[in-house]
């Protein structure tokens, strides 16, 4: 704000229709006004009228009374740009709902945690922005504010004014963002460098001749050169590397703002002003070695950070990328196949496109023609590649592993599959977990504290010992890292989040790993989760005496009675017939008995299909044992038997069930080996709920629940001082994923129930959540590592400074060391 107020210091005589704030003509039907001192004030725009009112909700509205300019325009120093100057909530980009927008901007020049809270502050503070949350691991802010309260361009505007430009997120911009801070960062680290080197070689004289052996070998005039020398090629460190920190610095300051720039602006301009001085003076110590090496070190510092904030980005450019600019459009198909370049964000519904081998499938879609693989790893985290035959459902952003195929596209490029998974990924990168926000908290009380006990360190030296005031005050401005302590929790979980990413398990929530460490209680759903999710045919048994049909051709039979019915038994029986038999029989007079099963003619021998009682109407009593009566194993949702019979004779048993997931029992042994009480909470019937839960292992059971009564449950459990962890898969499971302290989705399960999820298993395996718990162990142990550690240098470096036991180049060592234990350390958890 104090950035608007700078160009218009005092009193201007006020001519209507012009603008109040910013003296530019108003529209003489202007709705925008602002009550200034009790009287209401025309206004230009809405953005006018935002900063307006903000300068009075902040109490100072004098400001007016004494300028004797107008605030900024678009032609100030603080000018938007003009492409961003022409957003507005219409904007899809920005949708939400009818009264909400939202969106998702990549804010620049982010450095320390005080950098986040003066972002949140401001745009707090603005007039219908209801929520703001800065990832300073990501570099991206999610606003929301109401439609009637401002629009989108005065976003970026108070954003542009307090001195970070944003723009909407973009991949392509984020990655070109990233790969012009990294050069520009080189060069002023190639700069420092050289000027470290080079002054270090005009110093070193000066310490080999203060040493009991050398003493006096360096004369006055000699000395005095070396210095002015060393001030020459101190001054591209200053002039250049350094400006990163003074202009952080300035904005901190001219926002009313405490960032970690300050201390380290301070410890600069003290340590090079000190030596200036002493130089001009021909007395006095000089540091300009420290200065050059700990500008140095300091970007050796940002450049670690950079690196870590672009490997944590890594799997979701992966992930932008994935979808392809163009697609091949067969406008003429079936009566023409000529092929037209298009692109790909133009695709509807309906659309034929072909789909080259080594290509990515530029939305989802039906394949029409052709067979091949699909490479789905980036979707999922699986690395082999998935047969896809004609009829088969390919998601956009999966790559054409085989031949070339034609696609009919089921939903735009932009509603396809990756694309949610993109939202949902942008969603998860802009918000913070509580451990962030309480470092972010302390680091902000840090460096006031730092700056008091510096100038009370500087104090109680120049009464002590004069000469050494400035070294000791130098070197407790340098010593301390408040970054690191602002850097611990976000650069872990960021690497966390991107290797679990990379795995195909999605993060969408910023508390999903804190609050799965601390998880007491596991509830799994059945049906869908700890099962497969569908009914199949796990095993056929012949019976009965006599060369009766074999196996495969009694599943044939069974298939030609169930063709048109919807039961899920029947499309278990036909799934399995698809699978195991090429050819298709026809049954006639097919009649359905509720309750009992089928009866119909197929090549003229009449059939049953059903229960029991219902085959043995026309089999007969004597139904015999099955050749081979074992049990499938993995029948998680209870095993159903269905009997097929003809006159006289009982032919074949179909043993039906929802299997267990192959890692389900794995799963369930993980967590209870990690001491956490494993729940089975299931809509299904309680009998069956039990039957899957004494399989497994599980002793909290809890059958035939509604979705109210699931809620209630783990509502019951939390009363109870439980952490919740819930996995579900299903629409009934939304209300009971959203009341769960933490939750997962199947990645196969139903949209709502995603939507409602703190996380999304992409690769649809169950043992992915024992897998995220792992990985939230290992990042809560690198966080209190980080923190412990920034903690301890801190405690330890800042007093041993202040004693005058370090002087300032050895603060500036262990300042960027301490930055960079606390980024390497948080580099880990992207290792498997």
């Amino acid at each position: 704000m104090n950035a608007v107020l700078a160009a218009a210091p005092s009193a201007v005589p006020q001519q209507d229709p012009c603008c109040f704030h910013c003296g530019l003509p108003a529209a003489p039907n202007a709705q925008w006004t602002v009550a200034i001192d009790g009287a209401p004030r025309q206004m230009c725009c809405p953005g006018c009228a935002a900063v307006a009112q903000a300068i009075v909700d902040a109490g100072q509205s004098s400001w007016y009374a004494t300028r004797d300019g107008y605030a900024a325009t678009a032609s100030g120093a603080d000018a938007l740009p003009a492409e961003l100057a022409l957003y507005r909530n219409d904007d899809p980009r920005f949708a939400l709902d009818a009264t909400d927008c939202e969106a998702v901007l990549l804010v620049d020049g982010i450095r320390c945690a005080a950098c986040v809270w003066l972002i949140e502050h401001r745009l707090l503070q603005m007039p219908g922005v209801v929520q703001a949350e800065m990832n300073i691991a990501t570099g991206r802010l999610r606003v929301r504010w109401r439609k009637d309260g401002c629009e989108a361009a005065d976003v970026l505007r108070a954003l542009h004014a307090i001195g970070y430009p944003a723009w909407p997120y973009d991949a392509a911009r984020h990655s070109r963002q990233l790969q012009q801070s990294s050069k520009a960062l080189g060069r002023r680290l190639f700069v420092a460098g050289l000027s470290m080197m080079q002054v270090m070689m005009y110093v070193a004289p000066a310490y080999l001749a203060d040493d009991a052996v050398n003493r006096g070998t360096l004369d006055d005039g000699m000395a005095a050169l070396m210095q002015w020398a060393s001030l020459l090629l101190t001054l591209p460190a200053i002039c250049y590397s350094a400006t990163p920190f003074f202009r952080g610095a300035w904005s901190s300051l001219r926002a009313r703002a405490l960032g970690m720039d300050v201390p380290v602006a301070l410890g600069i301009a003290a340590a090079f002003g000190a030596s200036v001085i002493a130089t001009w003076r021909g007395q006095g110590d000089v540091y300009y070695d420290s200065v050059t090496m700990f500008i140095f070190l300091l970007l050796c510092s940002r450049w670690l950070e950079l690196a870590a904030r672009r490997k944590a980005a890594s799997a979701l450019e992966r992930m932008q990328h994935g979808l392809p600019a163009s697609a091949s459009l067969l406008a003429g198909w079936p009566t023409a196949r000529i092929a037209t370049v298009v692109d790909a964000a133009a695709l509807k519904a309906g659309d034929v496109i072909a789909v080259k081998p080594g290509e990515a499938f530029a939305a989802d879609g039906d394949i029409i023609e052709g067979s091949t693989s699909a490479d789905l790893s980036l979707l999922t985290g699986e690395s082999a590649p998935q047969a896809m035959a004609a009829g088969a459902t390919v998601p956009g952003g999966a790559i054409n592993a085989g031949n070339a195929v034609l696609l009919r596209v089921t939903r735009a490029a932009g509603d396809s599959t990756l694309a949610g998974l993109l939202k949902l990924v942008e969603k998860a990168g802009s918000s913070k977990p509580a451990m962030a926000m309480w470092a972010d908290r302390v680091a902000s009380i840090f460096v006031a504290a730092l700056l008091l006990l510096a100038a009370g360190a500087w104090l109680w030296w120049h009464w002590a010992d004069p000469g050494r005031a400035w070294p000791v005050a130098i070197a407790v401005l340098v010593v301390s890292c408040p970054c690191a302590l602002s850097l611990a929790t976000p650069s872990a979980l960021a690497a966390a989040t991107d290797r679990l990413l990379a795995q195909g398990i999605l993060v969408v929530q910023p508390h999903v790993l804190e609050t799965l460490h601390r998880a007491t209680h596991i509830v799994f759903d059945k049906t869908g989760t700890l099962t497969e999710g569908k009914p199949a045919v796990r095993h056929v048994s012949r019976m009965g005496p006599g060369a009766g049909p074999d196996n495969r051709a009694a599943l044939h039979i069974a298939a030609a009675l169930e063709a048109n019915s919807a039961h899920p038994i029947a499309r278990a029986i036909s799934a399995a017939a698809e699978s195991r038999i090429a050819a298709r029989w026809t049954a006639m007079d097919v009649r359905e008995m509720p309750g009992q099963g089928l009866e119909g003619f197929v090549c003229g021998q009449r059939y049953r299909l059903g229960n029991a009682a219902f085959v043995a109407a026309i089999a007969g009593n004597d139904m015999g044992e099955p050749d081979d009566g074992a049990v499938p194993e993995r029948c998680g949702g209870g095993l159903t038997t269905v009997y097929l019979g003809t006159n006289g004779a009982w032919l074949a048993c179909f043993y039906i069930c929802d299997a267990l997931r192959a890692d389900a029992q794995r799963t369930v042994d993980d967590f209870l080996k990690q001491g956490k009480q494993v729940v089975l909470l299931s809509g299904d019937r309680d009998r069956l709920a039990r039957q899957v839960a004494n399989q497994l292992g599980i002793t909290m059971v809890q059958g035939d629940c509604l979705p109210q009564q699931k809620v209630d449950y783990v509502r019951q459990l939390q009363r109870g001082g439980a952490v919740v962890a819930m996995v579900g898969d299903g629409i009934n499971d939304a209300a009971v994923l959203r009341s769960a302290d933490v939750s997962f989705a199947m990645g196969s399960g139903a949209a709502l129930a995603q939507a409602h999820a703190d996380a999304v298993l992409l690769n649809g395996q169950l043992h992915a959540v024992a897998d995220s718990a792992h990985c939230a162990g290992r990042a809560m142990g690198v966080i209190r590592q980080n923190l412990a550690w920034a903690m301890l240098y801190n405690a330890t470096a800042i007093p041993a400074a202040a004693l005058g036991w370090l002087n300032p180049w050895l603060s500036g060592v262990g300042m960027a060391l301490s930055s960079a234990v606390v980024v390497i350390n948080a580099l880990r958890l992207r290792k498997a």
